[in-house]
């Protein structure tokens, strides 16, 4: 391997990330099975008949945990939220912010952005009160 060689991408998901944005899209199948990208085929059924669907303007926190001890890149941010929250046949996992962490409910609405973490230019799936 030379060491001219691009370091490797995450083609697909990067792109999904940043429409995140404009409301964000899931990838659904003739059978309504929903995916995220990056796909090719639907991880139920495995049809390649895929087609880009908005994804709802909110969704519900299905289940949440609350960090205080965080991954180096995370050290300031203690506590926050992360939560796995259900956009119609989708499931996103991010970080809920706008809101204390102890207010955080299994059952809130909230809508999904893409935030720059830590001006690295990373993008983050983030979560907010609808």
């Amino acid at each position: 391997m030379s060491g001219d060689a691009a370091p490797p991408t995450d083609t697909g998901y990067d792109e999904w990330v940043a429409s995140l944005g404009d409301g964000g899209y899931y990838l659904a199948c003739p059978d309504g099975h929903g995916s995220l990208p990056p796909r090719r085929v639907c991880p139920e059924c495995g049809s390649d008949d895929l087609t880009e669907r908005d994804l709802p303007e909110t969704g519900a926190v299905e289940t949440f945990t609350e960090q205080h001890v965080a991954a180096p890149a995370f050290a300031d941010d203690v506590p926050y939220v992360t939560a796995v929250v259900e956009f119609g046949p989708v499931r996103l996992t991010g970080v809920v912010r706008g809101v204390d962490a102890a207010d955080v409910e299994i059952g809130q609405r909230v809508t999904v952005d893409a935030a720059d973490h830590d001006g690295s230019g990373r993008a983050l799936v983030v979560f907010r009160p609808a």
